[in-house]
């Protein structure tokens, strides 16, 4: 499997698709039309040689994520909204999902970092590896992630961005398998992609322990600031892993990518036609796949 190096996520009622600097966010209407929203973006850091740094470039892909998901969630809400919304209503809006994407990082990092280091602290009293104790909170960290993703599972509303996001993986995998881009070939295409975001949150949980383990100092606040500072660390090194599992299919390389995988029996959803629909618009908006399929077929002769 040849990597296309797209990638997307699902938004209220659509997909946004990411090819390089364009993107694309598809979005079923609630009259049942497809509506397309094709942009530029620009990264916040405009070194090009300096997002090109391994780790480094990890760590600008994550915020310029977060920047464009807050982005297309805005413009995707924004039809099924009652009556139009004048530019200062517009304005108030994306301030607010500004506010709640800057909250709900905070309280991530409070819920998935914070507590479960507290948690593992009663561990102490009773184990004397602190190698051991490390461990365990990163059991407890990821026994709380999949926790969470059972909970928000249950609410109708991400059912269908769970249904959206499979749509999402399977555009993706129906091209880089080098078949056609068609609703018969996507629906036969597995919902479950090895670059997905679901396997990030799962690759960071388990480079944090290893990065953890080397933490040896006495403070306990200390040992959680520590933690903290080092977000950025193991989120690009992570990235690096992901990028790796996307572009190759040795037997090693797969079996490390299995978690992940597994993980996203959760997190996507079998989509119907019409959201298929939806992601076909999508990636044909910003991505060649013709020439694409083509280029998979000089390359394997």
């Amino acid at each position: 499997m040849a990597s296309s190096g797209i990638g997307g996520q699902a938004v209220m009622e659509g997909i946004m698709m990411k090819n390089q600097d364009q993107y694309a966010i598809a979005v079923r209407k609630p009259d049942q039309t497809i509506v397309i929203e094709k942009k530029n973006y620009k990264s916040i850091c405009k070194s090009e040689k300096v997002r090109k740094i391994p780790v480094i470039r990890g760590v600008v892909n994550f915020v310029d994520s977060l920047i464009l998901g807050m982005e297309s969630l805005t413009f995707s809400a924004s039809f099924f909204e009652e009556g139009e919304m004048t530019i200062k209503e517009q304005k108030q809006e994306k301030a607010a999902m500004g506010l709640t994407v800057f909250f709900s990082i905070l309280m991530a990092i409070a819920i998935f970092m914070v507590l479960p280091y507290y948690l593992s602290l009663l561990f102490q009293k009773i184990i004397a590896s602190q190698t051991v104790v490390i461990v365990i909170e990163g059991f407890l960290r990821l026994g709380i992630f999949l926790l969470y993703i059972l909970l928000i599972s249950r609410i109708k509303d991400i059912q269908r961005v769970f249904m959206y996001h499979g749509a999402e993986h399977k555009c993706i995998n129906c091209i880089e398998q080098g078949m056609e881009l068609t609703l018969e070939n996507v629906k036969k295409s597995a919902k479950e992609h090895k670059r997905c975001g679901t396997s990030f949150l799962f690759f960071v949980m388990l480079i944090s322990i290893i990065v953890t383990l080397f933490i040896r100092v006495d403070s306990g606040i200390w040992r959680l600031f520590i933690r903290l500072l080092l977000i950025p660390v193991i989120a690009g090194i992570s990235y690096e892993v992901i990028r790796l599992a996307g572009k190759s299919d040795k037997p090693l390389v797969n079996i490390f990518s299995k978690p992940g995988l597994w993980m996203q029996r959760l997190t996507t959803k079998e989509p119907d036609d019409a959201m298929i629909e939806v992601g076909i618009a999508s990636v044909e908006a910003v991505f060649d796949w013709r020439s694409y399929m083509e280029e998979m077929k000089e390359g394997s002769k």
